[in-house]
């Protein structure tokens, strides 16, 4: 799958659930013209977050989605996918969004929904990636941009940046420093992938 880059600066819709720390690298990014990428609108799954006030001092047009407003969650993921596409974004970016969408939401940005999780995937999917490295006791962990895919955390890889593990190390400390590292990687590829556009060949993934 070859997906071209579009117009610049590229539309893009931003998900999350949390503080929006990765949204506010995005956001302070995007400031500059020769970045490419137009944050559209903000979306999170609740109410009175951070991330959602930190769009709000952007000036970015936000939205929430609630999974207990609906039914069945076919029902918010089919909510979800139609609040994204009134912004017609090229590229959605889940910046900590805590919500795994489903098969309405992939149909219509599926190879365009892009996620970055706190640990070097395949290992230690889930919510809780700094948790289990410590538990396992990795020596090194890190963070992983992917293409969302229908299962949890097995999208193709984007990149990856490795965080070496300190001997004294508690699950705040290590998701600290993995956050460190994951907001320049996030702001470097999609910034790449609106402007130059990618490939998407089986699990492999090429920005020219």
């Amino acid at each position: 799958m070859r997906v071209p880059p579009g117009s610049l600066p590229t539309p893009v819709v931003v998900l999350v659930s949390g503080s929006g720390t990765l949204l506010q690298a995005l956001l302070d990014a995007a400031q500059d013209p020769a970045y490419g990428v137009r944050i559209v609108a903000v979306g999170a799954d609740r109410d009175e977050i951070e991330g959602l006030a930190r769009a709000d001092r952007a000036g970015v047009p936000t939205f929430v989605c609630r999974l207990g407003d609906y039914e069945s969650r076919d029902l918010w993921d089919a909510a979800l996918a139609d609040a994204v596409e009134e912004y017609r974004p090229e590229l959605v970016i889940s910046a900590g969004f805590l919500k795994l969408v489903g098969e309405a939401f992939l149909a219509r940005f599926g190879g365009r929904y892009l996620n970055s999780h706190n640990a070097l995937l395949p290992s230690f999917p889930g919510i809780h990636g700094p948790r289990d490295a410590l538990a396992y006791g990795v020596k090194l962990t890190g963070a992983t941009l992917f293409i969302v895919d229908s299962g949890v955390d097995t999208g193709t890889i984007v990149a990856q940046v490795a965080v070496p593990v300190s001997p004294d190390d508690d699950e705040d400390t290590l998701t600290e420093r993995i956050k460190a590292a994951e907001r320049p990687q996030l702001v470097e590829y999609v910034g790449r992938m609106a402007r130059e556009g990618y490939t998407v060949d089986g699990r492999k993934v090429t920005i020219p």
